[in-house]
């Protein structure tokens, strides 16, 4: 059973190194809903990547994971303006919650202390 469980951190980290792929494949797609443009899809895009490798190699996983439930916050922003014009949104909106809380459960069972006790 705690081979499963610990296949866990690698099921929640994998997508987001896909997402984070995907910003810089889709760039010009996603910038005109991004605030700042094509400049900041791709420094999300970099974030998520970041924050995936961070948590398969469990260094500074904490802090990773943390800063991965703020970022999935802050993109409620695009999503919630989207909104009137793609009611769709909503979806984007429940997911970005539950990966946020997501993150901040595995935040609380991470090892690596070194900025966040």
């Amino acid at each position: 059973m705690n081979s499963l469980i610990s296949l866990g951190k690698y099921l929640f980290a994998i997508p987001f190194a896909i997402f984070g792929i995907m910003h810089f494949v889709a760039a010009d797609q996603m910038a005109a809903m991004a605030p700042g443009g094509t400049i900041m899809v791709y420094v999300s895009g970099l974030c998520l990547i970041l924050a995936a490798v961070s948590i398969i190699l469990g260094k500074l996983d904490k802090l990773a994971s943390v800063l991965l439930a703020v970022l999935l916050l802050l993109f409620l922003i695009p999503h919630v303006q989207n909104m009137g014009a793609n009611e769709a949104e909503m979806f984007n909106i429940l997911k970005n919650i539950a990966l946020a809380g997501g993150a901040l459960l595995y935040a609380g069972q991470a090892k690596d202390n070194t900025y966040i006790g």
